[in-house]
């Protein structure tokens, strides 16, 4: 533990970024409240580093009790995928459950149940992983975005892009400088996708609303409803203040209709709508939004609108922003009129206040654009963008 505080210390002096790799059964019981207390010295520690400097973790093996806040008080989080045991609370030590029926440690359940887990794979890929995203990112907070060398061409089209925009995932490794983008927590909260891309050798921050999962057969394999849920909403917010922290600018492609509309949801998503519009809010990186499909309503306003700070704001030709489907707004505004009025108005109402053009003249969307040039108007923004400085309100901190 004290070799582990003495290396914080020298990486809080250089700015140099924490990397972890955890395989331990835990603290030693022969040494009691010296042991406990050496651990709680590392969570201070890892506390003082946050928004400093990166932190990652690698689990490859047992990483359980007070030892598993080494790796959620870290940014990012790496697990093999059969020998890595992530807990806080064993399995078999849970009410009604035990390792056979549930094995809440494993990789496959921390990745896609609890959304601690950012990338699972062999001990190879991940070591591989970690160097990828380690060189995507600036050491600390003092230093501007990272940068290198663009190869790509700047003006390039994508002239299949749009086909793409249920699943930004496939769509931002075109936009990207020669199909870089490494996403983060990608088996959680699939809704909403979040990751790092370079564009014009700069590292951006990225999210995404997503509607379908697309295979390798090029056919869809899932689809979602275009709304925000609450997972996603928390993905996003984290994913946000860590871009924030440390200089990263902000991308976002808004493609949402509402929200998720269940009993179990309702239950939080009040709450994590606010912690998605505070992070956006509060970032004071250069934030550049994507309106790539629909914006309806408070979800399009959350995801990055002018109103809550975007810099700049494009739409896709197509795109559709406004307060809500345009069947449901007719249906209010014309109940018990029939159907044939209600789809005669609802194609209206599409047509009058659901057109993006409506909202280019308020001066919501600066731009509209053909979706094939989103790659050359997205750089030209962030390089406009790059001297960008913003202040907020002196205050301690937020409370959101």
């Amino acid at each position: 533990a004290k070799k582990i505080i003495h290396l914080y210390d020298m990486a809080m002096k250089m700015g140099a970024p924490i990397i972890g790799l955890l395989d331990s059964a835990g603290l030693r019981l022969q040494e009691g409240t010296d042991a406990m207390n050496a651990f709680g010295q590392i969570y201070a520690k890892q506390v003082m580093a946050s928004g400093v400097i990166p932190q990652i973790t690698g689990i490859f093996g047992k990483c359980g009790g007070g030892l598993s806040l080494f790796s959620t008080l870290t940014d990012f989080t790496f697990m093999e995928e059969k020998e890595g045991k992530l807990y806080l609370n064993s399995p078999n030590a849970l009410d009604g459950n035990y390792e056979g029926k549930c094995d809440t440690a494993s990789a496959k359940f921390q990745s896609e149940s609890s959304g601690i887990v950012d990338r699972m794979g062999t001990e190879s890929s991940i070591l591989e992983q970690i160097r990828e995203l380690i060189c995507m990112l600036p050491q600390n907070n003092e230093e501007d975005a990272k940068e290198d060398e663009c190869t790509d061409q700047l003006n390039r089209t994508c002239p299949a892009l749009e086909q793409y925009v249920g699943d930004p995932a496939i769509a931002l490794s075109q936009i990207s400088d020669n199909g870089v983008f490494f996403e983060i927590k990608e088996n959680y909260a699939k809704d909403m996708v979040t990751g790092f891309l370079k564009l014009n050798g700069m590292t951006v921050g990225v999210v995404a609303n997503r509607t379908e999962i697309i295979g390798e057969d090029e056919k869809v394999a899932k689809k979602y409803d275009a709304v925000l849920s609450c997972n996603g909403c928390y993905k996003a917010g984290d994913f946000i203040q860590f871009c924030d922290a440390f200089h990263i600018p902000l991308l976002s492609l808004t493609n949402v209709k509402g929200f998720e509309a269940t009993i179990e949801s309702e239950k939080g998503m009040a709450t994590a709508v606010a912690k998605l519009t505070y992070a956006f809010a509060n970032a004071t990186v250069p934030k550049v939004n994507i309106i790539v499909g629909k914006a309806y309503g408070s979800a399009g306003i959350v995801m990055n609108s002018k109103a809550i700070g975007a810099d700049l704001t494009f739409a896709w030709t197509d795109a559709k922003n406004g307060t809500m489907d345009p069947k449901l707004a007719a249906q209010i505004m014309y109940h018990g009129k029939g159907k044939d009025v209600v789809d005669k108005k609802a194609k209206e109402y599409e047509a009058l206040q659901l057109n993006v053009t409506q909202a280019a003249r308020r001066g919501y969307v600066d731009q509209i654009i053909e979706a094939k040039d989103t790659r050359k108007y997205v750089i030209g923004a962030f390089e406009m963008l790059y001297t960008k400085r913003e202040e907020r309100p002196g205050k301690k901190h937020g409370t959101v």
